[in-house]
């Protein structure tokens, strides 16, 4: 990541509204937090993380259950283990549609393949569509239409049987 990326995810935190954003790559660590207070702005912390470790160990903030929806997908995902998640890449503003006018990309009960755009994710006016990596049927749709998302958070249920 660039600096010039970097710069444009604080400015798409900005403003998105966020008050918290963290990213955390194999090589790299961003945190963005947004000043609510009117004598604070924008704080920025990023951390290179060495790269001798073998395994990076990932620090992870607990948060109430009830207060955060991706936790509850995860929970979901244990008890139906048979199936693959297919996680946003990016954050951004997720749509089923390739615009209002036409159906949507894929519904339940459909049969995928790879290859096979699945939705699209609106980041700083760009929409990038988002393939799927494996074959199967579409188990559950786990976020709503023109919803926000975030990194890493999960999309889709599948069946890759």
């Amino acid at each position: 990541m660039d600096l010039k990326d970097i710069q444009n995810l604080i400015k798409f935190v900005a403003k998105s509204g966020a008050s918290e954003v963290k990213l955390e790559t194999a090589d790299i660590k961003i945190s963005i937090k947004t000043g609510s207070n009117e004598g604070k702005g924008e704080m920025t912390y990023i951390q290179q993380i060495p790269t001798m470790a073998a395994q990076p160990q990932v620090a992870v903030q607990q948060q109430p259950a009830a207060t955060n929806p991706a936790q509850q997908e995860v929970k979901t995902e244990d008890a139906n283990s048979k199936y693959v998640t297919i996680k946003s890449p990016i954050i951004g503003t997720f749509y089923r549609k390739p615009s209002p006018d036409k159906d949507v990309f894929v519904e339940v009960g459909d049969n995928i393949k790879v290859g096979d755009v699945l939705c699209v994710i609106e980041a700083m006016k760009l929409f990038n569509e988002i393939e799927s990596e494996v074959s199967g049927k579409i188990v559950k749709v786990l976020v709503d239409d023109s919803s926000p998302v975030e990194f890493d958070q999960p999309l889709f249920l599948v069946d890759p049987s």
